[in-house]
């Protein structure tokens, strides 16, 4: 039963990815630009075993609100319902102008004092993240969110 619901989790996330990297291959950044889309960033972070729950409260409590400090949009935050991943993992989605626009508001982000302050406050009993994985795309034509 776990596996078929791994198989099912697995699936479904390839999926969602390649609707992004099919979205990507289709249209140039510039056309895409041209055409006043928006750039996706989906990025899925792994915890050390027992680390979600301060994941989770760094982001509640903090990194949104600094995130929207940088114009770093939200879009979605979710967890996993199955095992292993609903343990360890956090997945979540960005909307940027632009990739040059993600690239800066990443380096902004990263050189924020409440940040960096943040950081190591939350770090203080060893690292909430393990693994980061983050994949950039654009909506297909025919998605719902454009």
């Amino acid at each position: 039963m776990i596996v078929n619901r791994w198989i099912v989790l697995t699936a479904s996330t390839t999926i969602f990815v390649a609707g992004f990297a099919l979205g990507s291959f289709r249209n140039s950044s510039d056309v895409a630009h041209a055409q006043g889309k928006h750039v996706y960033e989906l990025r899925t972070y792994t915890a050390p075993e027992g680390k979600l729950g301060n994941l989770n409260s760094r982001f509640r409590d903090h990194t949104i609100r600094i995130f929207n400090k940088h114009g770093m949009k939200s879009v979605l935050y979710m967890t996993p319902q199955d095992a292993p991943n609903s343990q360890n993992t956090l997945i979540y989605v960005l909307e940027h102008p632009s990739r040059e626009a993600a690239k800066k508001a990443w380096a902004d982000f990263a050189a924020d004092e409440e940040w960096k302050k943040v950081s190591a406050e939350s770090q203080v009993d060893g690292r909430i993240v393990s693994k980061v994985e983050s994949i950039f795309g654009y909506p297909t034509d025919y998605s719902p969110m454009k």
